[in-house]
């Protein structure tokens, strides 16, 4: 079997066998299994699936905002080789802003309403920097202007409400990179715009990651979002990674019968189809998620075997795949 290439830069995070489960009086019910992989420097990793895969629930551990009765179970989250995930409550706050920041979906329900942008930028920056007012003011300003805030000399001291739904989200991406965080976990940030902004919010993101040298986790339902931005994507099923990789090789020769189901569906350019292909089924609940593979029932490959064993990540060329049929294949040829 051939080991997985790689060549990235620097590690900046790693999820080694990450568990996480919400108590429930009825029995313990298991989000995350065993999800393992890292993120380097200036990379942007795609994490996607369907609602209920566990891919939100993966950033809200790695940015420590995993809410009772959800906890982490087991595995461990390592920040430039250190432990993170065991930090008290007061020390993930201070790492939070400094070294991993957040985009989140709806960039309304991000900033606060009776405070002016400026004013919340600068709150942040002096938080985190050993910087005066004015020093954090200009910082806030030369922010405004790198993420395309137009006379941001006057928009600084307007309020979230007088901004477009895109110029919201430039805010919240600036108050992102406003520290110089190695991570930032970026939540569906562009579902709430329309396509010609999401476009140019996604290329935004993608400059000022590279120069900003920031890793990106961008969790997204969007394949096409996927293919525009990003270097590797993760694929997540039923709180299981079931297949990460290069975008190219992920997207155009995808090894996971689930995530050929997911590619398939996607409707072709200048291709004329009567009826778009589906995965038949749904995403299991959290306390009914089936024996062996998670995916056996909605597979059009599944076997006995896959109804007993759950499969574990193995490399596959440069991607690495959960499934013991693709196991199969390798070994025999």
């Amino acid at each position: 079997m051939n080991k997985v290439k790689d060549n990235r830069g620097e590690v900046i995070l790693e999820v080694d066998d990450l568990c996480i489960e919400f108590l429930h009086r009825k029995g313990n019910l298991k989000a995350i299994q065993h999800a393992t992989f890292d993120m380097r420097q200036g990379e942007i990793l795609g994490v996607v699936g369907e609602s209920g895969a566990g891919k939100s629930l993966t950033g809200s551990a790695i940015t420590g905002l995993l809410e009772a009765p959800g906890r982490i179970s087991g595995g461990e989250i390592r920040l430039h080789g250190k432990r993170i995930d065991n930090l008290d409550e007061e020390q993930r706050r201070l790492l939070r802003g400094k070294e991993i920041g957040a985009i989140f979906q709806d960039p309304l329900t991000s900033l606060n309403p009776v405070l002016t942008v400026g004013k919340q930028l600068i709150e942040t920056i002096q938080t985190h920097l050993p910087l005066s007012y004015a020093q954090a003011r200009q910082k806030a300003l030369d922010l405004m202007k790198e993420v395309g805030i137009p006379a941001a000399e006057q928009r600084i001291d307007q309020y979230p409400h007088q901004f477009s739904g895109g110029m919201r989200q430039r805010i919240v991406i600036a108050l992102a990179l406003c520290v110089e965080p190695r991570v930032i976990i970026a939540d569906e940030p562009t579902t709430a715009l329309d396509v010609s902004v999401q476009a140019q919010v996604l290329q935004l993101l993608r400059r000022l990651c590279k120069n900003h040298n920031a890793s990106v986790m961008l969790v997204t339902h969007d394949m096409g979002v996927i293919a525009e931005i990003c270097d590797r994507v993760a694929v997540m099923y039923a709180g299981r990674l079931v297949e990460i990789g290069p975008v190219e090789a992920v997207l155009k020769s995808p090894s996971h019968p689930y995530t050929a189901g997911l590619m398939s569906s996607i409707p072709r350019i200048g291709v004329r189809e009567q009826r778009l292909s589906q995965i038949p089924g749904s995403m299991p609940r959290l306390n009914a998620i089936p024996q062996g593979c998670a995916f056996n029932p909605r597979c059009p490959n599944s076997s006995a075997e896959c109804r007993q064993q759950e499969p574990a990540l193995k490399a596959v060329g440069d991607s690495r795949v959960a499934c013991l049929k693709v196991m199969e294949e390798e070994l025999v040829s």
